[in-house]
């Protein structure tokens, strides 16, 4: 990986631009982009050849510069005033003397004016110089953004200003506007700053759950405090109550009680055996174990959480193209406007001042300068400023920043910003039973024998043995004896097949996919009726053609299934469920979840059920699918949204639109919940940005809106879509 400083960025939008410069660079796998820190990180992919000089060079094509960032020993420690803090201290102090002499004790003497002139100054060189750099870097590749207008509105008002005192000429000065456009612009970007760092700080404070330390376990039995750092894969670490687990790893031995919330939001305790998964920042509440340690650093799983979170947050939603659309042009219409607002007042003076005043009788007093061309420079500099597209670049970033956050903390991880667009346009939503209804843990219940010798319980349990099929693992403990077996193979969505001595076919599987291979299922028809009866999945054992042996199995529905899907009928939503289950196990489960009866479709191999989604999507519905993200990867993709129930150490490979690290019920609702809200606050933003330039301008235009005032409602408008992103963040569980 490689870092960069990166130089110019003075908002969202222009983070966004150094972050497509970087990944149009061939054999970058990804990159992330900090407005706050001034930095871009940069991944490549596996093989590929590492050129630092492409990177720059992309991001100079971009209108920015980047350098490569000093090591860790070079960095120099940071300074207590920097950046745009800087800005708003010395424009503070600059502009604030300015305002209280024109506006409180109304000094017009040539003392306050050059006064005046010296304060404008300094905050133009010293304040301004950020903007006037970013500029005219957009200049020298051909571009143009927020800084070519605040520069523009700003010199235009410190140079007509700067005329009239030294020509002597008399007139209106501009030099507390000129001062004032710049130091309010800059507390705009000051408290966007704040902003993403906030966002990125709770976001990172998932790190700083994981100690520092950690109880090593030599080969002798004693015990070590090592740092975090220097544990390797393959090491033993004891674990003590009320200690957070260091790393990931599994439990070797011991149990104990953790609590994951960090993780998956659920604040439940999960019990822990031996082989349980650990993530490191977890606590364990009770119980002593060993662990071995499986992932350090970046291949834990809070690692691959964050970076999923940073990968959605530096995402762009597809109704965002509108915006970068018309922000591609917008410069360029604001200057023009601008340019024909300073002509119209300049050379029609009187016919202008007539139009003003007869919308004054809608509106409210307009005030502009009793001479042409001031009240020409007034307006012009006013347009420039009060159509400042910061709020556009902003409205969607920190609608995603804030709803991924807020979700993340929930246990649920939302990929990118086209996600949001999805989840916001569903109309149907078709559950996986098992794992997703039901706990994932099915049991047996009974079972019966049909043939004596090795076609039974311990037969079963052998071939079960070698799957990870929910079913097979609870086969598995029936027996810890071990049949001779042979040529063993998995036939997905069906069974499990082996060679026994002689060369005998030994099955274990479902029973339409036994009936279909010509086994003879007669000596077991009572029991199938009595457990499919009940509910239960039925299993099959045969040898030959010959029935063995049969297995009842039941998986409990999870607790809160029939609220959950009242809450999505609530939404408007159509909820399926599908699954590979016997008819009466499906319907004992969908009575479970109040489902009507022609919404269960049963009997569904994993390969078939995105034709279940496709089915759905032809009549008309887009389609949600939650599934568990392994067996279920073709419904996955074939559905406009997919929702996986993952386990953390999963993330880093998942490919669904949405992941749930919490097996509750209740979190699906809730992330759709959620991603919904976030679409909207984007809209609402959107709107917002878009409404505000489309009122704003025409009035400044027609001088109700003085120059600053224009520069303090760019501010506000800023304030308006960080605080509504900041509500969505604030969601309640």
């Amino acid at each position: 990986m490689n870092e960069l400083v990166i130089t110019g960025m003075n908002c969202a939008n222009c983070a966004r631009h150094v972050l497509q410069a970087l990944q149009s660079v061939p054999g970058v796998e990804n990159a992330e982009v900090s407005l706050q820190n001034g930095r871009a990180s940069v991944r490549w992919k596996a093989g590929a050849e590492e050129k630092i000089a492409s990177l720059i060079a992309a991001v100079s094509g971009a209108g920015y510069q980047a350098t490569l960032a000093p090591s860790e020993g070079e960095k120099k420690k940071p300074e207590t005033l920097r950046g745009w803090q800087f800005n708003v201290v010395i424009g503070l102090i600059g502009t604030l003397p300015l305002m209280a002499g024109e506006w409180l004790f109304h000094w017009h003497t040539p003392g306050f004016a050059w006064t005046s002139f010296a304060l404008a100054l300094a905050v133009q060189v010293l304040c301004g110089a950020r903007f006037y750099r970013g500029a005219w870097r957009q200049l020298r590749v051909g571009g143009s953004n927020m800084d070519t207008l605040v520069s523009l509105g700003s010199t235009t008002a410190f140079g007509y200003s700067t005329w009239l005192l030294f020509s002597g000429a008399g007139g209106n000065l501009f030099f507390m506007e000129a001062a004032a456009i710049i130091t309010l612009i800059s507390v705009g970007h000051w408290m966007e700053e704040l902003a993403g760092g906030f966002a990125e700080d709770s976001l990172r404070a998932l790190f700083k759950l994981s100690p520092e330390t950690a109880q090593r376990r030599l080969a002798d039995g004693s015990e070590t405090e090592v740092p975090v750092a220097e544990l390797r894969p393959g090491e033993i670490t004891v674990l003590r109550p009320g200690a957070r687990v260091p790393t990931d790893g599994k439990l070797t031995s011991g149990q104990c009680s953790v609590n994951e919330a960090m993780l998956t939001g659920e604040s439940l305790p999960v019990e822990k055996e031996p082989g349980g998964k650990l993530y490191a920042g977890t606590m364990i509440l009770d119980g002593q174990a060993l662990m071995e340690v499986t992932g350090v650093g970046e291949e834990t799983a809070v690692a691959h959480i964050i970076a999923a979170v940073k990968r959605a947050q530096n995402s762009r939603a597809q109704v965002q193209r509108l915006a970068d659309r018309i922000s591609s042009v917008f410069v360029p219409v604001v200057v023009s406007i601008a340019i024909a607002a300073g002509l119209w007042w300049g050379l029609a003076f009187e016919r202008a001042q007539q139009l003003s005043d007869s919308f004054s009788h809608f509106l409210w007093a307009s005030h502009h300068p009793a001479t042409p061309l001031a009240a020409g420079i007034f307006a012009a500099v006013a347009v420039l400023i009060v159509a400042c597209p910061c709020a556009m670049g902003l409205a969607t970033p920190v609608a995603i920043m804030a709803g991924t956050n807020a979700a993340a903390k929930r246990g649920i991880l939302i990929r990118d910003g086209v996600a949001l667009e999805k989840a916001g346009r569903i109309t149907a939503i078709l559950l996986d039973k098992t794992g997703t209804l039901t706990l994932g843990k099915p049991e047996v219940v009974s079972s019966s024998i049909f043939a004596v010798g090795n076609k039974g319980l311990p037969l079963a349990a052998t071939l079960a043995r070698g799957s990870n099929h929910p079913l097979s693992l609870a086969v598995a403990k029936l027996s810890s004896e071990k049949s001779e077996i042979s040529g063993w193979r998995e036939i997905r969505g069906a069974g499990v097949e082996a060679s026994a001595p002689g060369g005998e076919t030994v099955r274990l599987g479902s029973l339409r996919w036994l009936t279909g291979l010509g086994v003879d299922l007669a000596p077991g028809h009572s029991f199938d009726a009595q457990w499919q009866a009940e509910g239960a999945t039925i299993l099959g054992l045969s040898s030959g053609n010959q029935l063995a042996a049969m297995i009842a199995l039941r998986d409990a529905p999870k607790p809160g299934i029939a609220e959950a899907v009242r809450i999505l009928n609530g939404k408007g939503l159509k909820v399926f469920m599908v699954t590979g289950d016997n008819p009466s196990a499906a319907r004992a489960v969908a009575v479970e979840a109040g489902l009507a009866e022609d919404h269960v479709f049963a009997e569904v191999q994993p390969g078939k059920k995105a034709d279940f989604v496709r089915q759905l999507q032809e009549k008309g519905e887009r389609v949600a699918f939650v599934g568990d993200g392994i067996n279920d990867a073709p419904a996955l993709e074939q559905a406009d949204l997919g929702i996986a129930v993952s386990e953390a150490s999963d993330v880093a490979g998942e490919a669904a639109d949405i992941i749930l690290l919490q097996s509750n019920i209740r979190a699906i609702p809730e992330a759709i919940d959620l991603a919904q809200a976030a679409l909207r606050t984007i809209r609402q933003n959107l709107f917002w940005a878009f409404f505000y330039n489309a009122a704003a301008v025409p009035l400044a235009a027609l001088g109700f809106l003085s120059p600053i005032l224009c520069a303090a409602a760019m501010g506000v408008s800023d304030l308006m879509v960080i605080g509504n992103a900041v509500l969505l963040s604030r969601r309640s569980k």
